[in-house]
């Protein structure tokens, strides 16, 4: 009864996001596979990792989110029969730190991965990303999407005004997200918000405050007093963690783009110009077989 319901949910969230990319204008086409149709993807058989650490303790926020991922069994394998879950904790290890940029284009790519999939199964086969050409958000959309650069699914955005946005795009349904922060916690000095959203909550931090402490730590050139230092890492951290205190969608906003072409958004200057076939995932629909393993007869050919 619980999967039967489970899965009423599913075709009623497809229902929804259909109804939504067709509002949107996007040209959507049909998915790899549906969820409860066919193929049945186990999801939540392994608890996320939300216990803080001392380069983590944002993952405990009620809000911080987690993201059940599909990926395919090995090198040549079909899709695994299950999700596993990723949290900020684990963005942070594959990061290298914990910074504010990893958490925001991890919530930005939770409330986009929110219209690309409905069925909250995140299908790393399919994807592809565009970021700014910081590490802290293209190594977050690396690591959300599998998109690399020998691949050639992984861009930098032409115009530099998306820096602090991401694309993120789905392959078999050709459908792709524009997300970003909201007006009013995004924090970079010049840099505009990219879609019209504005947050109706007051964060703790004022961000003139953090621009104008970012415009003398981080200037090039630049001599912060050690204080200074520490009190931009005080205030990236209390930002962070007063936006992880409500849902992400009060901070965070999501669009399909009509018509998307990635030519048209990367920088073809920061591309590889002959990338390589992906491989991994050329087999994840591959049939089974027929019958069970016999043993073989004795002398014949395995």
């Amino acid at each position: 009864m619980i999967s039967f319901v489970r899965n009423m949910s599913r075709s009623v969230l497809w229902v929804w996001s259909i109804l939504f990319l067709l509002v949107a204008g996007a040209t959507a086409t049909e998915p790899t596979y549906k969820e409860g149709e066919t193929i049945f993807i186990e999801t939540g058989v392994e608890a996320p990792d939300r216990a803080p650490t001392w380069y983590a303790s944002m993952v405990a926020k009620p809000y911080a989110p987690s993201f059940e991922m599909l990926a395919t069994q090995g090198t040549q394998g079909r899709y695994y029969p299950y999700t596993y879950p990723a949290t900020l904790k684990d963005l942070v290890r594959f990061h290298g730190h914990d910074c504010e940029g990893t958490t925001h284009a991890a919530n930005a790519a939770w409330v986009a991965f929110k219209i690309l999939f409905p069925d909250g199964i995140i299908d790393r086969s399919v994807l592809w990303g565009i970021s700014g050409e910081s590490p802290c958000w293209s190594d977050a959309v690396a690591f959300l999407t599998g998109a690399r650069l020998q691949y050639g699914n992984l861009g930098f955005f032409k115009d530099k005004r998306y820096s602090h946005a991401i694309v993120l795009y789905r392959e078999d349904t050709k459908v792709a997200v524009l997300a970003t922060w909201k007006e009013g916690i995004n924090n970079i000095p010049g840099e505009p918000v990219m879609l019209p959203g504005k947050i109706t909550w007051k964060p703790k931090i004022t961000m003139k405050d953090v621009e104008a402490l970012k415009a003398i730590v981080k200037k090039a050139g630049g001599k912060p007093t050690p204080y200074q230092v520490d009190l931009m890492r005080y205030q990236q951290w209390m930002h962070v963690n007063d936006i992880l205190e409500r849902p992400l969608e009060e901070s965070y906003q999501a669009r399909a783009i009509e018509n998307f072409k990635w030519e048209e958004w990367i920088d073809p200057a920061k591309t590889i110009s002959k990338p390589h076939e992906r491989t991994d995932t050329r087999l994840k629909n591959y049939p089974y077989r027929s019958r069970p393993i016999e043993a073989p007869a004795v002398g014949a050919k395995p």
